[in-house]
């Protein structure tokens, strides 16, 4: 069984920073894949970033050049540093790990962008 707690949403003004933690603890083996997920009212929850076991990325082109995805194998935990900070990217923000023993969600944290 594989438990993800996020941490450092909250509350911030357009153009600001935040950085999203999520560590991930349990009966884990290996990470392959971890990844960013947010879902706005009303919409489709969608994918934002992805970080790979060789540190290979992908973004969703939204985010490019604001947001950054990091990891820390030691730790069990995937990073989401955020900046530039828009009304649009006011969300539920979810993180996501593909192990040996399959996908795990964590519960999401939220994230308000407003002034």
């Amino acid at each position: 069984q594989v438990q993800l707690v996020e941490s450092g949403g909250g509350l911030v003004q357009p153009g600001g920073s935040l950085r999203l933690s999520c560590a991930a603890s349990g009966s884990i083996f290996l990470i392959y894949t971890m990844a960013w997920y947010r879902q706005a009212p009303g919409k489709q929850r969608e994918l934002v970033a992805t970080i790979t076991r060789s540190r290979a990325t992908i973004y969703a082109d939204s985010v490019k050049d604001r947001f950054a995805i990091s990891r820390d194998d030691a730790k069990n935990s995937v990073y989401l540093q955020m900046s530039s900070l828009a009304p649009e990217d006011t969300a539920v923000y979810y993180c996501k790990i593909t192990t040996n023993r399959g996908d795990a969600w964590g519960q999401g944290t939220q994230v308000t962008v407003s002034s």
